[in-house]
């Protein structure tokens, strides 16, 4: 595990929580993102306090949304986002967040961890699949690859 991902505890699971809420937005695009955030973590085994990592990301992939879906789109060769199973978008999108917005989070972590996320929530196919359009990304990064950068 990377130095990075021992600061916060429980980083795993709020990558999942994440995830989940990524996969929730797009179902509810109607409702406002803190009334979703608020009915999403009082569903969740802890309280919302430990999930900070997981609503820095959920924030981030709002705020950066056009641009991550654009990252996705032309990384996923030969896939319109529409064909795309909506729990590997999630993946993706959170990926691709961190991939991009997130130079403290080395993308070899983002990698391993959506890939995770894909063995645990997708279908078998689905971590190749995310994997190949990731590694589309990790191609046009120009930092270090298993080192974090300072944020």
């Amino acid at each position: 595990m990377n130095s990075a991902d021992r600061k916060t505890p429980g980083r795993r699971e709020n990558r999942a929580a994440a995830m989940q809420m990524a996969y929730m937005r797009d179902a509810n695009r109607d409702v406002p993102l803190p009334e979703l955030l608020g009915a999403f973590f009082e569903i969740k085994e802890q309280p919302r306090e430990f999930y900070g990592f997981a609503e820095e990301l959920i924030e981030g992939m709002e705020a950066h949304s056009a641009e991550i879906d654009a990252a996705i789109s032309k990384s996923a060769k030969n896939w319109s986002m529409d064909r795309i199973a909506r729990v590997d978008l999630a993946i993706l999108r959170l990926a691709v967040f961190e991939l991009l917005f997130r130079p403290d989070i080395p993308p070899i972590v983002s990698i391993n961890e959506a890939i995770d996320l894909a063995k645990t929530y997708s279908t078998g196919e689905s971590k190749r699949f995310i994997n190949g359009v990731l590694d589309n990304v990790k191609g046009g990064l120009t930092r270090p690859l298993r080192t974090p950068l300072k944020r």
